[in-house]
């Protein structure tokens, strides 16, 4: 056995097949598991309450595998991830630590930051993907230009060749000797004692950990992949994997469920089952999807903060926190959007379907900031995914290339009637409207007034009246549009005659150009370099246009009306950038890779009256919203609504 002392510095990897870390580490030598624990690098995005919890009980599940190979999980608590590593390091002599990628624009710095640092010290670090099918350095295009629509970037990844990996677990671990401060999983602080008995429900429904995992893929590949090209948008259970948790952290590999489907595919192609060939192709776009938000992620790490299309940072957002209120509670008016809504509180779970329509409303309807919600599904969703977040909620708010028109509005009566026909989900969860005919069931505020006497519903009472009539929100999102692309005229006539108009940006001030290049950049190796490291893109500014949907036929009628300038440009890719290098080398990329602005839930700044975005600066806000939030949550331990 090689003498070699190695730390397996575990994240969101957690189980024991197919975790390349893990296995390099076993076969090297000793082995030193560990998860570091530091709510303070978390920040802005903390996990919420059920993602700690789900995270608790996976962490519980790897100590006792681990456990059974022969090495122990230490659990460490602290305010520096790079100090527990350099504390690990000196309590066992550790000759090097491994660790396997992370995408989200968080981890991208603070893991480039500690593996820079390991290294300038002398330590060896060696990282591998653990999470994706490819690389997001792998996949672009003849030019070297990165992919900004799916269908592109999917279609590459589909014409690759998958190299075939071993999806065991190590036979045995040998455990590397050494005395580090460590803490016991209750005291890494995942669960206070007021959240227990919320969280006790929640075990009812769900059993995290990696060898679950492995019984609910098997489950839903033999029960349900047959038939999910058909019932994929039934909002009943069972019509999804439900294994989105189980890829979040790790706990299942996404290289076994590609294989594993794509198995079935080849046999069902074989026995020439359409439904079934149809089935998988629908899935494995699905997994797409997660792999393109880790993509997006990577190469365009701002997305987190503002939109890939630069036109929308003039978007008149209004920052109304009563509407931002009402749409988390529940209490819109329009019974599907509330359900959702409700169930995501009470349950911390939505099919992808009504994540769509809430996510639509809250941009659409009430022109709630984007990131708003983006933030509420962080603190409120079971798999809370970062990168899986920004790419749904900029995709519905048309700032992806090939997102939903800015200008769509999808009314919620008409998609409740498409996807709950019988009104079976808005009465499970609005018992106030449990005795409503079907026929009003999506749209209360039309029923004769003795229907509603008849059903026991009182519209203002013991439910909302709508929030605010769709005609009028149609209108206000066109006059909003048509506000965006005269404050982007003005502005790109200011540039051009060189004067210094200032144009309010309504991103909260963050500097929004072009789509930045990610182009790859020689450099000098580092000893600690392979094929297998982590890289970090750094940016430049393109000077030509940033790419930017086709506008509609009534949008450019207006702006030709206007006299405004009009850009067609159609995007499909965006130039890699020059240093694209391993997390090992220089730190000059590291500096490009987050904005210095941050962005939380929105802090109260008299808003009740709904004015623009842009009219306020969010470093004079207090924290009044998200201690409003804090305190719904609290109050709500059994799972109800917390008003």
């Amino acid at each position: 056995m090689s003498s070699n002392r190695t730390i397996v510095w575990f994240r969101r990897d957690l189980r024991i097949e197919d975790n390349p870390a893990l296995a390099a580490a076993a076969k090297d030598g000793s082995v030193f598991p560990v998860y570091i624990w530091c709510p303070k690098e978390e920040g802005q995005f903390y996990p919420g309450r059920v993602s700690r919890w789900w995270l608790k009980q996976s962490l519980s599940q790897l100590r006792q595998s681990l456990k059974s190979l022969g090495a122990e999980l230490l659990f460490i608590k602290t305010h520096s991830t790079l100090a527990a590593l350099l504390e690990c390091i000196a309590a066992i002599k550790a000759t090097k630590v491994v660790f396997n990628h992370l995408y989200d624009p968080v981890s991208l710095v603070r893991d480039h930051n500690i593996k820079e640092k390991l290294v300038e010290l002398g330590f060896s670090v060696q990282s591998y993907n653990g999470d994706l099918l490819y690389e997001p350095w792998e996949i672009y295009d003849e030019r070297g230009l990165a992919f900004t629509t799916f269908d592109a970037y999917w279609n590459k990844c589909l014409q690759m060749t998958m190299e075939p990996v071993s999806l065991l677990p190590p036979w045995r671990l040998v455990p590397a000797e050494g005395e580090v401060e460590k803490c016991s999983i209750e005291e890494l602080g995942l669960e206070d004692e007021s959240e227990k008995s919320s969280n006790a429900l929640l075990g009812r429904a769900w059993s995290p950990g990696w060898s679950n995992a492995e019984q609910i893929l098997t489950e839903f590949v033999e029960r349900h992949l047959p038939r999910y090209s058909k019932n994929r948008q039934k909002l009943g259970e069972n019509s999804t994997s439900l294994l989105s948790p189980y890829l979040h952290f790790g706990e299942l590999s996404v290289r076994k469920v590609f294989q594993c489907v794509r198995m079935k595919q080849l046999l069902w192609a074989k026995e020439a089952n359409i439904e079934g060939k149809d089935s998988v192709t629908f899935f494995l776009r699905a997994i797409g999807f997660r792999e393109y938000s880790r993509y997006l992620c990577f190469n365009f790490p701002f997305t987190h903060e503002r939109s890939l299309l630069s036109n929308l940072k003039y978007f008149p957002w209004h920052a109304d926190l009563e509407h931002f209120k009402a749409w988390r509670q529940g209490r819109t008016g329009y019974p599907l959007v509330d359900a959702g809504m409700r169930e995501l509180w009470a349950t911390g779970w939505i099919h992808n379907r009504i994540r769509v329509i809430v996510s639509s409303f809250a941009v659409k309807f009430l022109l709630l900031p984007w990131r708003w919600g983006m933030k509420y599904f962080w603190d409120t969703l079971l798999d809370a995914d970062l990168e899986s977040d920004i790419l749904g909620w900029q995709y519905i708010s048309g700032s992806l290339p090939d997102g939903h028109e800015l200008e769509r509005m999808d009314s919620p009566e008409i998609q409740g009637s498409k996807f709950d026909p019988e009104g079976e989900y808005v009465r499970q969860w609005l018992p106030e409207l449990a005795r409503m005919p079907t026929e009003w069931i999506h749209h209360p505020w039309d029923a004769p007034l003795n229907v509603l006497r008849a059903a026991g519903v009182e519209l203002g009472l013991n439910y909302p009246k709508p929030i605010i009539d769709v005609d009028l929100a149609r209108e206000r999102l066109t006059e909003a549009i048509f506000k965006m692309w005269e404050m982007e005229a003005a502005a790109g006539d200011a540039n051009s005659n060189g004067k210094s108009e200032v144009v309010n940006d309504n991103s909260e001030n963050i500097q929004t150009s072009a789509i930045p290049k990610v182009v790859l950049k020689e450099q000098t190796p580092c000893l600690t370099n392979s094929l297998n490291d982590q890289r970090v893109p750094s940016f430049q500014n393109e000077k030509n246009c940033p790419p930017s949907r086709k506008r509609s036929k009534y949008v450019e009628e207006r702006q030709y009306r206007d006299g405004l300038c009009n850009h067609n440009n159609e995007a499909g890719t965006s130039r890699p950038d020059e240093d694209l290098c391993s997390t090992a080398e220089s730190s000059a990329s590291k500096k490009q890779t987050t904005s210095v602005f941050s962005f939380s839930v929105p802090h109260s700044c008299s808003l009740s009256e709904g004015k623009p975005f842009s009219e306020y600066d969010s470093s004079d806000c207090n924290r009044q919203c998200q201690e409003q939030i804090d305190m719904e949550h609290s109050s709500n331990k059994d799972g109800a609504m917390g008003y």
